[in-house]
């Protein structure tokens, strides 16, 4: 139904910025809640920003509040996670992440679709 794929990780040296893309396929994508995950080496998932079908409402892991912001353009069939001021523990593989469901969106569970990843590093 839907298909999920990354862009915009890079290297980046503490303190700058990067904004990552999704761009998704499939006729549905408005009717889905949508989300970025990361994972770096040796750690588990853990959740980063969710956003609402309709975009009205966001949802932040308390180590990027402030830092990071999540939007759609459900037109474009886009979600955006723009990340400022990147530390170096920011550094993982980013994923998105489609949810049907659209509640529990830190929940990786609650997510039916996934993209395969997109590296961002972060020096120092």
């Amino acid at each position: 139904q839907v298909q999920l794929v990354e862009s915009g990780g890079g290297l980046v040296q503490a303190g700058g910025s990067l904004r990552l893309s999704c761009a998704a396929s499939g006729r549905t994508f408005s009717s889905y809640a949508m989300g970025w995950f990361r994972q770096a080496p040796g750690k588990e998932r853990e959740f980063v920003a969710g956003i609402t079908w309709s975009g009205d409402n966001t949802y932040y892991a308390r180590s990027v509040k402030g830092r990071f912001t999540i939007s759609r353009d459900n037109a474009k069939n886009t979600v955006y996670l723009q990340m400022n001021s990147l530390l170096p523990e920011d550094t993982a593989v980013y994923r998105c992440a489609a949810s049907l469901a659209g509640v529990g969106l830190s929940l990786p569970e609650r997510y039916d679709y996934w993209g395969q990843g997109t590296q961002v590093t972060v020096s120092s």
